[in-house]
């Protein structure tokens, strides 16, 4: 079997690639779920104890971008493979041209632009290759790393849901986040010039 050329590859550019969610990620998963903070600000709230049955079905059900789940789930990887993180691509609306992506980074691997680059390569494929045209997501209030990398990204607050979700024993706000196509483009131009 040959080795991997990946010169020329869509789904990396100089610090991550993106590949299927296999079935060996299931242990990252798992890992992940033991990181309370983090989860309540991915999902909104604290999940029950984790077991690796669950990180066991979750992989299976979403492994190598299996039909009908709904979502494109990615394993990100640095350049040399190592697994840093998940993201996924999600309520693709092609009718209106609209999604939403979904993302953690392992807590060893923070702070170190992996989830702006993975995020980056799924803004690519979304606005020119599936000829989506706004992205819209959202922030717990108090997240400020995801909302600095949004923004870093072009992302525009649209919006404040004011006391929309109860963690953590009180009620937050949940800040509206967008991007279209146009912005986003413009983004690059300027990164360029």
């Amino acid at each position: 079997m040959r080795k991997e050329n990946y010169e020329n590859y869509f789904w990396q550019n100089d610090l991550v690639r993106l590949r299927a969610m296999g079935e060996d990620d299931w242990e990252i998963h798992y890992y992940n779920r033991f990181d309370t903070p983090a989860r309540r600000l991915l999902d909104y709230e604290v999940e029950l104890p984790p077991t690796v049955e669950e990180a066991k079905h979750m992989t299976e059900a979403f492994q190598n971008f299996k039909a009908g789940t709904g979502r494109l789930m990615f394993t990100i990887e640095t350049l040399e493979g190592k697994n840093v993180g998940a993201g996924n691509i999600n309520s693709i609306d092609e009718k209106n041209g609209t999604f939403s992506i979904g993302m953690q980074i392992d807590r060893d691997h923070r702070g170190m632009g992996y989830g702006t680059a993975a995020m980056d390569i799924m803004f690519r494929y979304a606005f020119f290759e599936r000829r989506l045209n706004k992205y819209y997501g959202s922030v717990l209030e108090g997240n400020i790393a995801s909302a600095t990398m949004l923004k870093k990204l072009g992302c525009k607050e649209e919006g404040r849901r004011r006391q929309m979700v109860y963690t953590d024993g009180k009620y937050h706000d949940e800040i509206l986040l967008g991007l279209t196509k146009d912005d986003f483009a413009a983004n690059l131009e300027k990164q360029r010039g």
